[in-house]
């Protein structure tokens, strides 16, 4: 592990590049449905649903989604909530104090910008709430970068099928945060990241990963 580089090598940035074509082919007869994901999402949505993510099953927000966004339509609404009232539409996602903080400190600051956040990572990560994985979803969602929304299922699907980080920290791993990007650098990028989740809970999956339903396991070498 000590003498591997802290950037994908040749071989492993054409393994990578293969699997990003992979996971589109892939997702576009497996892809799971999601109301953020429906044509005509705006960003705010998409923007907001990230924080919800964070630490929580996408079936459980999609639960509370439609209930949410009725009653929170806009940036200006949330920003307007009483910090109970939103926690309360919160609560069953769990986390509730921490996301509540999360929304209001965000919509604070969009309120009054009309919604826009800045396109550069160096200003964005010095707004209240915003840290390199809400960072990359702004970058992604309202600005069009290629950024990936690198969480621990991305993190597990390049380390089992690539090779591990080094650090425990994924935001701060150069090699694990080299191999994300260049997994983004191809085709749609939205489309990966989001075939890159699916793949993730429904084949390769934390415990007891689906290796026999794997059509790309011949090149794996998690085992």
């Amino acid at each position: 592990m000590g003498s591997l580089p802290d950037i994908p090598t040749r071989g492993e940035k054409r393994k990578i590049t293969n699997l990003g074509r992979f996971l589109r082919a892939w997702f576009k007869d497996n892809a799971r449905e999601f109301p953020w994901r429906e044509p005509g999402t705006g960003t705010y949505e998409r923007i907001c649903v990230e924080v919800l993510l964070q630490r929580t099953r996408a079936q459980t927000v999609a639960a509370v989604y439609d209930e949410f966004f009725a009653r929170f339509p806009d940036w200006d609404e949330v920003s307007l909530a009483d910090e109970s009232a939103l926690g309360e539409f919160l609560k069953p996602l769990g986390l509730w104090r921490r996301r509540t903080s999360s929304l209001k400190q965000l919509a604070n600051y969009a309120a009054d910008r009309g919604g826009a956040f800045p396109d550069a990572t160096e200003e964005l990560v010095s707004i209240p709430a915003v840290g390199q994985y809400v960072a990359n979803a702004i970058l992604l969602f309202q600005h069009g970068q290629r950024k990936p929304l690198l969480d621990v299922n991305m993190a597990r699907l390049l380390e089992r099928y690539v090779r591990p980080r080094k650090l425990v920290d994924i935001r701060h791993d150069p090699w694990l945060q080299a191999a994300a990007h260049w997994l983004v650098r191809e085709g749609n990028a939205v489309e990966t990241n989001w075939a890159c989740l699916d793949y993730a809970a429904q084949i390769c999956s934390p415990t007891r990963p689906h290796c026999l339903e794997c059509h790309i396991k011949h090149r794996c070498p998690y085992d």
